[in-house]
């Protein structure tokens, strides 16, 4: 059974959460404001965050922080804000996906089943192309054990960050759109994904490049999309 830690300042909010995950067989623990959310992950097993952006305390955004300073799972950020701004914000902090309140009950559950499912992989859930290692120049992806290393120094990835770039190794020297990126990774239509997916290209980017603004590895072709470089 998954645990999934949903955190919000708004008591009901999180009982409607409860009421429809726990119908799909997940485990909810509860916080109510971000101080509290860390004390819970300190001591729980947590698959999956569901964080709330305005909160007293410490708001949803310096939680993430602080969250990612030792933790990967996947974090799914609730705001009332619809604005790119705050999708971009909650992204560029370390979150996997942002959902705007009110939500479709659905479209929360498929976003939720659709991160744990990735997380559950990037955790070693055997694959059909597992034990398979992806090279290009010093990066080496070793899709067995889910390790990611640049010149032997492990690199630590989210679960979405991690599929973006072994679709992208896996293809060496192909292009892939920003379409063709968000489709292949989220599983569903295209919508708006432009900003979703630069802003963790950026994240790879920084994790995996000396230089990130002139990068060795992961190539943007202008207008068409990004690639992998074959001789990286």
């Amino acid at each position: 059974m998954y645990n999934i830690l949903v955190c919000d300042d708004d008591k009901a909010i999180v009982e409607a959460i409860e009421i429809y995950l726990s119908q799909e067989g997940y485990h909810i623990l509860k916080a109510y404001d971000g101080e509290q959310a860390l004390k819970v992950l300190e001591t729980e097993e947590v698959h999956l965050l569901l964080l709330d952006v305005m909160m007293p305390k410490l708001d949803g955004i310096r939680a993430t922080l602080k969250i990612r300073e030792k933790h990967s799972i996947p974090i799914i950020i609730l705001s009332a804000k619809s604005e790119d701004v705050d999708k971009i914000l909650g992204l560029n902090v370390g979150a996997d996906d942002y959902v705007t309140k009110p939500f479709n009950p659905l479209e929360l559950i498929a976003r939720v089943k659709s991160q744990l499912r990735r997380y559950t992989q990037l955790g070693g859930t055997a694959k059909e192309d597992s034990g398979q290692i992806y090279e290009v120049g010093g990066l080496r992806i070793n899709d067995d054990l889910k390790e990611v290393t640049v010149d032997g120094e492990p690199v630590k990835l989210t679960p979405i960050e991690y599929n973006i770039l072994l679709l992208l190794m896996k293809n060496q020297g192909r292009v892939f759109s920003i379409n063709q990126i968000y489709e292949s990774i989220w599983n569903e239509d295209a919508v708006g994904a432009d900003n979703t997916v630069a802003v963790h290209i950026r994240h790879i980017r920084e994790k995996i490049e000396i230089n990130p603004k002139d990068p060795r590895y992961l190539k943007v072709v202008w207008g068409v999309g990004y690639k992998i470089e074959k001789n990286g």
